[in-house]
């Protein structure tokens, strides 16, 4: 479907390889917009919504090496930050590196 939708935007489809996950809570703005990049990317994740879920906060605290803030994104389970993070990324024309290499 998101191949689709970039189609009509005229956005170009690209290979991506990596397995993205991402954890969020369903309101928080920074977890939309870090959503909204990896769609526009085309890219597919796998999302994990910890809203009052505890342990799976732990969880992803203990995957992200300490961080308790949200979202928290992990490519080929490599803890890659939040939000700020990901689009830091983009701008350094680094994030399509990372998406278009898959798990090993």
């Amino acid at each position: 479907m998101l191949n689709v939708i970039s189609r009509i935007l005229g956005k170009k489809s690209t290979n991506i390889n990596a397995k993205v996950e991402i954890y969020t809570w369903q309101t928080c703005p920074y977890c939309i917009k870090a959503k909204l990049l990896l769609w526009l990317k085309g890219c597919e994740y796998l999302e994990y919504k910890i809203d009052g879920n505890e342990e799976a906060r732990k969880l992803m605290t203990e995957r992200s090496k300490g961080k308790k803030t949200l979202p928290q994104i992990f490519i080929n389970n490599q803890p890659i930050g939040g939000c700020d993070d990901l689009y830091n990324l983009e701008r350094k024309n680094q994030l399509d590196l990372l998406l278009n290499n898959s798990q090993e």
